[in-house]
């Protein structure tokens, strides 16, 4: 993980009973964490390892409406407007700006793949242009890239992963929130087929309905209770360089590679074109789900079969409530950097922008993304187990919608008016 992730200072006291438990402490439970407490409803979040441990602090930062499916792109502008308002909200600067993201296009066809997407989300209105070669150079001097176009989204930004989720973990607690972290969930209670509890490894919590926002965990914590949600695990590695001097402050996305500035003067920079595919059981069950996702972007996926298979296959698929779950024996998620990848990157960048021929590596690291077969999220309740809800699978690009799609998850966790229409994040789609 960053070395730069800021850690929170939680309880260890295990209450007796609360109203809403939340399963999974990424930037999505935390903010359902801040929304209900700041409607006063008792909640408690159990977290098995470290607030934003995972892939909550491990992405890229970037916050864009660029390139997400038609119906994704009002949960990003909600998340726009709360991104906004965060500062204020919860007391501290979360790195949030709207410096806008910039993506090339080497090949017309590349180019045309971006027009169709500007033309399907035409009728909401949004800033995002197209952009020529001179105007790339422009907006981002210094390159030789050659690029045929590109698409550009001026409101589109970042914020920093390492301090985001932290911080509003911290104000959460503030207005009333439980956090306690080190504390597995190992089951659901019901009663009468209802959720009347969950069973964690340090007791029992009495309550009235739980949030699962548990990650790429959530598959293996659902197929306990029966229930198949059906995700894939990919993962991207990452670098940061030291602090230089950069072309912009824009992020940008090349076929092959993305940089965008990071709040220290360094830059964040990713393999765009290669996300490592270590197979696992899962591939096997439910790969099929995945055909049309891989015909239009398999050559993304470097995929290898080894000690990842095997490890996976030894991680329990069933446990008992008094049994120890896999999530206590493994809290944190924490694969290794691929450098080659990130190498990759840096090479094809030098090559686009040779400004970063004087760019060092700070560090690397690498996050696990859970892929949904459409890679828009589930965000609904589990008509199976009246009281559970669910908020994951947001296959790489949560961390911008995080604070929208906390508050609507929070919104369908007590059935007041949703943010936004969730009927694009039903379960049952999938």
């Amino acid at each position: 993980m960053t070395k730069t992730l800021e850690k929170v200072r939680t309880t260890n006291q295990l209450p007796d009973s609360t109203t809403v438990v939340i399963i999974g402490g990424g930037i999505v439970g935390v903010t359902a964490a801040l929304t209900l407490a700041e409607r006063n409803i008792p909640v408690v979040l159990l977290e098995k390892g470290h607030i934003a441990g995972e892939q909550s602090s491990r992405n890229l930062g970037w916050i864009r409406k660029t390139s997400r499916h038609f119906e994704d792109v009002p949960l990003a502008l909600a998340a726009d407007k709360l991104w906004a308002e965060i500062p204020e909200r919860i007391g501290k600067d979360v790195g949030y700006k709207q410096s806008g993201i910039m993506f090339l296009a080497k090949t017309e066809a590349q180019v045309a793949t971006h027009e169709a997407w500007l033309k399907s989300v035409e009728s909401i209105s949004l800033d995002s242009k197209m952009l020529s070669t001179k105007e790339i150079d422009e907006s981002v001097p210094g390159g030789k890239g050659n690029w045929a176009g590109g698409i550009y989204t001026p409101s589109d930004g970042n914020a920093e992963p390492s301090i985001a989720a932290s911080a509003i973990a911290q104000a959460a607690i503030e207005k009333g929130a439980t956090i306690i972290q080190h504390c597995a969930v190992r089951s659901l209670s019901t009663t009468g087929g209802k959720i009347s509890g969950v069973v964690t490894e340090k007791g029992e919590i009495r309550c009235e309905q739980v949030l699962l926002a548990g990650g790429a965990w959530s598959r293996r914590f659902l197929g306990n209770h029966g229930i198949s949600l059906p995700t894939l695990p990919l993962v991207c590695s990452v670098a940061r360089t030291k602090p230089m001097e950069g072309p912009t402050d824009i992020a940008v996305g090349g076929p092959d590679f993305s940089f965008r500035k990071h709040q220290d003067g360094g830059f964040i920079i990713t393999q765009r074109g290669a996300l490592d595919a270590p197979l696992t059981l899962d591939h096997l069950l439910i790969g099929w789900r995945y055909l049309s996702q891989l015909r239009t972007q398999g050559g993304v996926l470097r995929q290898s079969f080894g000690k990842e298979f095997f490890k996976d296959l030894a991680v329990a698929r069933r446990w008992k409530p008094t049994q120890v779950s896999p999530f206590e024996k493994n809290r944190v998620n924490d694969p290794a950097a691929n450098p080659s990848l990130n190498l990759e990157a840096l090479t094809n960048l030098r090559n686009a922008w040779p400004v970063f021929n004087s760019a060092e590596i700070d560090e690397e690291w690498a996050g696990i993304i859970d892929v949904t077969p459409d890679s828009n999220p589930v965000i609904d309740k589990i008509e199976e187990i009246p009281g559970l809800t669910v908020a994951t699978g947001f296959s790489g690009h949560g961390f911008g919608t995080g604070p929208a799609a906390g508050q609507l998850a929070a919104d369908l966790v007590l059935g007041t008016v949703p943010i936004i229409d969730p009927s694009p994040y039903r379960f049952g789609r999938l």
